[in-house]
């Protein structure tokens, strides 16, 4: 394999990784309809950078520590069912403008550029087991290469192709965003997507692994 043909296989098959519907998607599409488009970027930003890291460990073999020993496996894994079913309950209790005083809507609005966002984006991007990415990544380096820094480059076209994603679900909600926005509506998208990433950690916990 060359590395033209490498780069052109595993951008197409990340592609098809981006858009196939999962956490990240789900992630990035309720905080843009419910909280804004700059924190879904912020959040997508920090999905992007738990891709790259994720990369980075499969070019020096921690997917293969992975893969091999149960014990990192198990405790990657209900790290992050723990943390996926606590961010699915704060999004189902969160409360919503006709719940809460004006003083803590203007508190609220002051505290937008916290890094909580990216922080959120990244940690359920980490602390998803991703074995299966992680081996599937070395199948695209060919022979000859520098393992660390095209395996770095792999993950940053997935990276790319994530933001450029992600970017596309921000604008989709923008024609509705004033529809969205709507306590009633906010609160359905919230208990939806909470019960979502709840279920998805509660798999992710009770998951056998052979």
């Amino acid at each position: 394999m060359t590395i033209s043909h490498a780069l052109l296989a595993f951008t197409l098959a990340a592609g098809v990784l981006t858009i196939t519907p999962g956490l990240d998607t789900a992630l990035v599409l309720r905080t843009a309809a419910v909280e804004g488009g700059r924190r879904a970027i912020l959040a997508g930003i920090g999905i992007c950078c738990g891709c790259l890291a994720w990369g980075f460990a499969a070019s020096v073999g921690l997917g293969a520590l992975l893969a091999a020993s149960q014990l990192a496996y198990r405790i990657l894994r209900f790290a992050g069912a723990g943390y996926l079913i606590f961010l699915g309950l704060s999004i189902v209790l969160r409360k919503h403008k006709s719940e809460i005083a004006m003083g803590e809507v203007r508190d609220a609005k002051a505290n937008a550029s916290a890094p909580q966002w990216f922080l959120r984006g990244l940690l359920t991007n980490l602390l998803n087991p991703k074995v299966g990415y992680v081996t599937f990544l070395p199948q695209f380096i060919p022979a000859g290469v520098p393992v660390t820094s095209f395996s770095v480059l792999l993950a940053a076209i997935h990276a790319i192709e994530g933001l450029l994603w992600f970017s596309l679900l921000v604008l989709a909600t923008r024609p509705l965003s004033r529809w969205l926005h709507r306590p009633r509506v906010a609160k359905t998208l919230d208990r939806t997507t909470g019960a979502v990433l709840v279920g998805f950690g509660l798999g992710l916990m009770l998951e056998k692994r052979s």
